[in-house]
């Protein structure tokens, strides 16, 4: 079949304006190159290094919002496209929450871990990310708790939150600190 491509940002999240980060598109593709697309404009063509291609924003403006897309070409023809990622440029309010894991960072397959996202504003969500794509979205008071259980090898990686306010105006917080998950 077709190759798929996942598209996502790295480190994730909203991004302060003057923020950088990375849009990152892979793909288990032989030989080939990506473009990257805003809307319907092509921005860049990039070769890929292995099986992914990077395209970094940096001093992020208000014109770096929006929804982007990877398409993926061999000779000319497009064989992949990815899902739309969108991406928010905003100011970042709310203080940066805190991310732990219990029992702990190393843990056996199997096991449960229980990540928590805590945050001192009253009324938030909170999405938690792995690798820089969005692994859960958690709604608490204070806390947003999220049980993994039966860990496997493929919940390995680094973990971060970001939090915002659930009313009209959307406020964000700053990326929490990143947890390394280690599975065994």
């Amino acid at each position: 079949g077709a190759p798929t491509i996942s598209i996502f940002l790295r480190p994730p999240g909203v991004i302060p304006p003057g923020g950088s980060t990375t849009i990152c598109c892979i793909c288990q593709c032989s030989y080939g190159s990506f473009v990257l697309y805003k809307g319907s404009h092509q921005l860049h063509t990039l070769e890929q290094s292995g099986s992914r291609a990077e395209f970094p924003i940096s001093n992020a403006t208000y014109e770096d919002r929006g929804t982007y897309n990877c398409h993926y070409l061999e000779g000319g023809t497009v064989l992949a496209r990815s899902d739309e990622l969108e991406v928010f440029v905003e100011e970042l309010r709310l203080p940066r929450p805190n991310l732990s894991v219990l029992p702990g960072h190393d843990v056996t397959a199997g096991a449960d871990v229980m990540f928590r996202c805590t945050t001192t504003h009253p009324s938030t969500g909170c999405y938690l990310f792995l690798e820089g794509q969005i692994r859960a979205q958690l709604f608490s008071r204070e806390q947003g708790d999220y049980n993994l259980s039966c860990v496997q090898n493929g919940d390995s990686g680094r973990y971060s939150c970001q939090c915002y306010t659930i009313n009209a105006l959307r406020e964000w917080s700053a990326v929490s600190n990143t947890l390394d998950l280690v599975v065994r």
